[in-house]
């Protein structure tokens, strides 16, 4: 998945997490059941986003929240019990939402297994108001001008 914003071709914006498929992630045919492929990508978004020093106690402090609005998954392998994986995470957009993208592959083959996106909106903890635009605190963090 590729950024349009060349500024984010940093590698400060992207990460990567390996983790090993466990017995309670997977249905009755040893194949990861769909619904748990979100927690995946929640444990490389975290990571991004702590990178950045703004995860979600961060977020918090700030006064401000980032529900998930959307978010797209394609699953063309299928991932499998004591499967080892890579699932990288991208920053794609930032300006008036976080769009992070997320590629999961095996992490023995390299072979890519699934693939997805989450959108984000910044959302003022006090009033519940949604933003549209991103907070300063976003780009401060991230060292890039507004």
């Amino acid at each position: 998945m590729k950024n349009t914003n060349p500024l984010l071709d940093d590698p400060r914006f992207s990460t990567e997490v390996e983790l090993v498929i466990a017995f309670h992630d997977v249905d009755s045919m040893d194949v990861v059941w769909h619904g748990n492929y979100f927690r995946y990508l929640e444990i490389a978004r975290e990571k991004l986003l702590n990178q950045l020093n703004y995860g979600y106690r961060a977020m918090r402090d700030h006064g401000h929240m980032w529900p998930i609005i959307d978010a797209r998954i394609k699953y063309p392998g299928a991932v499998q019990f004591e499967q080892k994986i890579r699932v990288v995470a991208r920053l794609l957009e930032y300006e008036n939402r976080l769009k992070i993208g997320y590629t999961i592959f095996d992490a023995a083959t390299g072979k890519k297994t699934t693939e997805a996106w989450t959108v984000q909106v910044a959302v003022d903890s006090g009033t519940k108001e949604m933003l549209f635009v991103s907070p300063d605190i976003l780009f401060e963090r991230m060292g890039l001008p507004k």
